[in-house]
């Protein structure tokens, strides 16, 4: 075990390959206690963040023309850097959000198997490149040699996610991805856990420095006020932002990179509800284990997922008032616990008074009452489909360990809510073979509002692999043709480019006829 006591924060920005600023403005919170860490950041001022992306710039000339092997050896040589000191960087992880050790040991290896799949694409690309080679003899005209590759975009910026301080922040998918596409990085820490940030840039720098990557291919600015976050997303000099976090942060954040008098593409993830729905025929059948495994999937993380549960549509009857009763059973015991932060400890509290105090919503059951101030409750509802199709308070995601119930009349209602859904990042449609062949309509219906249809499993988790989808139509993503987990995520920051009639001596690796990868006509 790591004496964190030995382990030094600095509470400073890294910029081009150096530890800079006085770390005397913001601590980061231990969200169990409410109390402040022993943990001092410096706030990014507006020279410190144009010091960030100019760097960003500099040594995007540099990087660009790495090669894809080198590249790959710098993801791998920050996945073996992280891994060497995951102790530390897990433990101090635990005390910024209160994460259990096993959650986020978890986390740091689908971190570094993010990073490894990034650099197992850049040696053995999956997607294809395209070469149409020149014929002299085509009538009326000859017909051009001419080749379809990729450039990336140039420095991007990356914002760190409260609720995964490691997948999803400062080496997580967004940062690998970009650095995979041959873009420069400045990654903007989350203020909640700052000092993992900085850890985990550590890794990074020794990285780096072993892979003689130039000095400013990553930076970290720390912040707690969002003047830092506007002036980055507007910088002339970043081409693209990823992001997740919340709608409203998040939609500020959008229409600020589409404001710019040059617009960048913003790669947001904004939230999502990932409704559950459950067929007559398996409620029938397994109203008891269906109703236990959304309860384990809702308090993953105390609802902190992305992907959490957070809606269950049904048809009225007595197999849906078995499933309540158990829903119910299984609840009330759980324990009210702290969640990533006061301030969306206090969020989610809010939200549920405002639907509690709803006429239109019944409450189910709620967990044990909490010890403290910033800890929050267990909670499960019931709303009418009538009720929930009409209200659009009802229908928002409230990020914790809440799930409404969606009572409905007929499969009339429950198609019509399938019909009517926000974009999700996941949908379920639990049913036996026979009725899912019977619903193929529902179906469909969902397939078009969702980035990833599950069948008979729980949502919450994301596999990192080729196939993933992890996005999906506004407002789950503010790009649904794109995803932020799987090999397509490199995608999100490179731009095609069409060599014609280039001479073989000067046309990059990835569109040689005959290399792996390569399709020609």
């Amino acid at each position: 075990m790591t004496d964190l006591n030995k382990v030094t924060i600095t509470g400073q920005h890294f910029i081009n390959g150096t530890w800079t600023s006085e770390a005397t403005d913001f601590n980061s919170i231990n969200p169990v206690t409410n109390e402040a860490l022993p943990y001092r950041f410096a706030n990014a001022s507006q020279s410190i963040v144009e010091s960030a992306v100019v760097s960003a710039k500099q040594a995007f000339i540099k990087y660009r023309g790495i090669t894809a092997e080198s590249r790959a050896a710098f993801l791998e040589a920050i996945a073996d850097e992280i891994q060497a000191d995951i102790e530390a960087i897990t433990q101090t992880a635990h005390l910024e959000t209160g994460l259990p050790m096993a959650r986020l040991q978890g986390e740091t290896g689908r971190t570094c198997g993010q990073l490894r799949l990034f650099a197992g694409n850049l040696r053995n690309p999956i997607d294809s490149r395209y070469v149409d080679l020149a014929n002299a003899e085509r009538q009326p005209l000859p017909k051009p040699d001419t080749r379809l590759t990729t450039l990336p975009l140039g420095p991007v910026a990356v914002f760190g996610a409260s609720n995964f301080p490691l997948a999803f922040s400062t080496a997580g998918g967004d940062t690998a991805s970009a650095l995979a596409a041959g873009c420069t990085i400045v990654v903007k820490g989350h203020p909640a856990h700052a000092a993992t940030s900085e850890l985990v840039s550590g890794a990074i720098e020794r990285a780096a420095l072993k892979c003689d990557m130039p000095a400013g291919v990553f930076n970290l600015i720390q912040g707690s006020s969002p003047e830092v976050s506007t002036q980055l997303v507007t910088s002339t000099v970043i081409k693209a932002v990823g992001f997740t976090g919340s709608l409203k942060v998040g939609r500020i954040l959008s229409d600020l990179c589409a404001a710019r008098p040059e617009p960048i593409p913003f790669y947001g993830e904004l939230g999502s509800t990932n409704p559950q729905f459950i067929l007559s025929h398996i409620l029938e059948e397994q109203a008891e284990s269906l109703a236990s495994t959304q309860v384990q999937s809702m308090l993953m993380g105390h609802g902190q997922f992305c992907t959490s549960p957070g809606v269950i549509v049904a048809i009225k009857g007595n197999a849906l008032n078995r499933y309540k009763a158990t829903l119910a059973e299984d609840i009330a015991p759980q324990s009210a616990a702290s969640m990533l932060s006061a301030g969306i400890a206090s969020t989610y509290q809010s939200q549920i008074e405002l639907l509690l105090n709803n006429s239109q919503v019944e409450l189910i059951a709620q967990g044990e009452s909490s010890p403290a101030n910033h800890f929050t409750r267990p909670t499960a509802l019931k709303v009418t489909a009538t009720d929930f199709i009409n209200s659009t308070e009802i229908q928002q995601e409230v990020f914790g360990p809440c799930a409404v119930l969606v009572e409905c009349d007929d499969e009339a209602q429950m198609q019509l809510i399938a019909e009517q859904l926000e974009g999700q990042l996941t949908a379920s449609i639990h049913g036996l073979d026979c009725e899912l062949i019977a619903n193929q309509d529902l179906i469909e219906a969902i397939a078009f509002n969702v980035g990833r249809l599950i069948f008979n499993q729980m949502p919450t988790g994301v596999e990192v692999c080729h196939s993933m989808n992890h996005g999906g139509p506004y407002p789950a993503s503010t790009d649904s043709r794109t995803t932020s987990v799987g090999s397509a995520a490199m995608a999100r920051f490179e731009r095609p480019i069409c060599y014609q009639n280039m001479p073989k001596t000067l046309l990059p690796q990835r569109v040689i006829e005959g290399e792996t990868g390569v399709k020609s006509f």
